[in-house]
């Protein structure tokens, strides 16, 4: 089963509704269940709770090509959309351990979560919060 909060998802089909026709491609990190208030799981379970910007760093990456936006291994997956109706995993899309993808029309009923494999996982949605986090 893969955990993710209701709200985090909403946000990945709010950019995907907005790029529409063009692909987005988001990283994703995991909160333990612990640290959310109201997660009824065990307390190591992971969470997919934050995103990093699809544009953060955006011209560094274009020239560079890495991905500076993003702190190194601290995403356990990406979240892809596929205008074209794709609910699949395409051997383009940027794997990593799990790969939520969306097609239009951007709802909750159209995501789904792929493991590295291409096998579909079983997603459920929270009506948690994450923790705020503050820059030091």
């Amino acid at each position: 089963m893969v955990y993710a909060t209701r709200g985090l998802v909403e946000s990945c089909l709010g950019f995907a509704r907005e790029s529409d026709p063009d692909p987005v491609t988001i990283s994703l990190s995991v909160t333990p269940a612990e640290e959310l208030p109201g997660a009824d799981l065990p307390p190591d379970t992971p969470v997919f709770t934050h995103f990093y910007y699809p544009d953060s760093a955006g011209s560094v990456n274009f020239v560079f090509g890495v991905d500076m936006g993003t702190p190194v291994g601290q995403t356990q997956a990406r979240f892809v959309s596929h205008p074209n109706g794709e609910l699949r995993v395409r051997q383009r899309d940027d794997f990593h351990e799990r790969i939520f993808v969306a097609v239009p029309p951007w709802d909750e009923d159209s995501v789904a979560v792929f493991d590295r494999g291409g096998e579909e996982q079983p997603l459920e949605l929270l009506d948690v919060e994450p923790p705020e986090e503050f820059p030091e």
